[in-house]
Parts: structure tokens; sequence; C-alpha cells
């Protein structure tokens, strides 16, 4: 941690970056949040470690526009969104200075995050420079990240439909998961718009429930990179992760195998068309398995 505060600390004074989007601690041992730091003497409070599970991608986006350059720290998994924003042109790259930090797994007040437990990799998809050690580099024991999923495909349908009636008739439309979510970039949600028809707070009904969750699934579908940060930040603990993870994990069945936020700028499955693509049919008939 030392060494990226030192790092930033000089960016910083020299005059390379005008801000720093890291870490502090919060009221609570496990409560460290994203924070803005813009002088040194600010950057007495940044920290990095265990507890710094915060995907920052999403604040970048504040600062797209600002004058002057804008230091991010980013985890291996978090160079993914950041790159996926790329390709949706909704960041300029010339305007962020990215230290690649490196991560060894990160923990909640319950241990191990559950992004953690099925780790994508420890490569960096975009950085300026790496701060890591050989330790942080050795792949994580992870978990078939798709065991949810395939517990789910095994309900019928009726099983399938109050499992996730149950789940979310926890919502409490705080929209903590909308917020922190990284593919959801739109100047206004729709769900904010008085003439969409759609506009409410609080859902009235349990269609309502359904419907914030399931357009906002669809929303995010081909973009998701699985940060897992919608299931991080909900203070009901629904597992949202599980509806991104169908969507990639059918795209991956019917399209080949796509990962968000790889490469260089493309197309998405659900944005390229070939000859070669699942007939709506069979689109159809999986979605009433």
């Amino acid at each position: 941690m030392n060494s990226i505060k030192s790092r930033a600390i000089a960016l910083l004074s020299d005059g390379t970056v005008k801000r720093v989007i890291g870490w502090e601690k919060g009221e609570g041992e496990f409560d460290w949040s994203p924070a803005l730091f813009e002088t040194a003497e600010e950057m007495n409070s940044f920290v990095y470690g265990e507890y710094a599970g915060s995907n920052l991608s999403k604040y970048c986006l504040k600062f797209n526009l600002s004058e002057g350059k804008t230091l991010v720290i980013l985890k291996p998994c978090d160079t993914l969104s950041f790159n996926q924003l790329l390709h949706e042109h909704r960041l300029s790259r010339e305007k962020f200075y990215i230290i690649g930090a490196g991560c060894k797994g990160m923990k909640d007040e319950n241990g191990k995050l559950l992004k953690c437990n099925t780790c994508k990799g420890k490569d960096f998809e975009v950085y300026d420079e790496i701060i890591d050690d050989e330790e942080s580099r050795k792949p994580l024991n992870t978990f078939d990240r798709m065991i949810g999923v395939s517990e789910l495909e095994k309900m019928t349908a009726e099983e399938r439909y109050e499992f996730w009636r149950g789940e979310l008739s926890r919502c409490i439309r705080c929209n903590a998961c909308r917020n922190v979510c990284p593919a959801c970039t739109c100047v206004k949600c729709v769900f904010d718009n008085p003439a969409s028809g759609v506009q409410s707070k609080a859902p009235v009904t349990d269609f309502e429930e359904n419907m914030f969750h399931i357009i906002r699934a669809f929303h995010v579908a081909g973009r998701c990179t699985d940060c897992g940060e919608c299931s991080r930040v909900c203070p009901q603990n629904i597992p949202l992760h599980l509806l991104n993870r169908k969507f990639i994990k059918d795209m991956n069945e019917l399209y080949g195998e796509h990962q968000a936020g790889i490469g260089e700028e493309e197309r998405t499955p659900l944005t390229s068309y070939t000859k070669e693509d699942a007939e709506p049919s069979i689109v159809h008939e999986r979605g009433n398995a």
C-alpha cells in the first residue's frame, strides 16, 4: 500500500495528475470507501489493502471532462470495467492515469468477497504502470462462477419464479446496485424519468419489483464484466449477480465465449449478427426451459 500511496503523491506533486480516486477508511473496521484526493496532504487518509473491494471504474465518469488527468487505482478485475467503458466511448483514455494495483483477494465483514471466490485472473487489461508483487500475481483458488446459475436451471419454471419472487420482494429500491454498476451510465435512468411511464422510487406491486431488476439486467447484457458490485452493495443481500451471470452463460453457449472488457473495441454478442447465430426459436425454447 505504501508504494501505491507514495507513487500517487509523487504524481500529484509533480502535476502529472490533478486528483486521485482511491479509498479511505470509514467509521467501521471493514468500511473502506471510494474517496477523492486532490492534495498530497489529503493523501494521508488513503488506504489500499484487503478491504478495498470497491470497483473504482464507475467513479471515473464524473471526471472524464475535468481539467487535467485523474489518477485511478484499479485492481485486475476492475480494469475490465474501465476498458469496457472505453469501448463504449464513455471514458477518454488520455484523461486518466491508471495504476494497476496487485490484488490477493478482497474481504468484507463476512470473509472473502463473493466476486473474489470466482476471480477472473490477475492480468491487467489497461494500465499506465503496475505496482504489484510476485505473491499477488499467483492465481487465486477459484470456483466455477456458474454453479449458482446451474442450480437455478435445475429448478422448474415455477420454482425459479418463486425463488426470484422471494429474493426481489426484499428490494427497497435504494438504487445502490444501479448507482454502483459500471455498465449503468445513462445520463438519466428510465426509472427516474417521469415521462417514461415506469418512474417510481418504491415498487407498488410485485410486478414493479420484478420489472426494475429484469430491465436493468437486459440493459447491461453483453456489457456486464461480472464485477459483482451489484450484489456487494445490496443492503438486502439479494444475489443480483445471478441474473447477470445467467445472461453471460446463455450468451457464451449461444454465441461463443465472451468476456466484456477484454481487448480492443469490439461488438458484443448481442450487437453482432452472423448467419451462424442461434435462431429466435432456440433462444425462446431455452428461456422457457
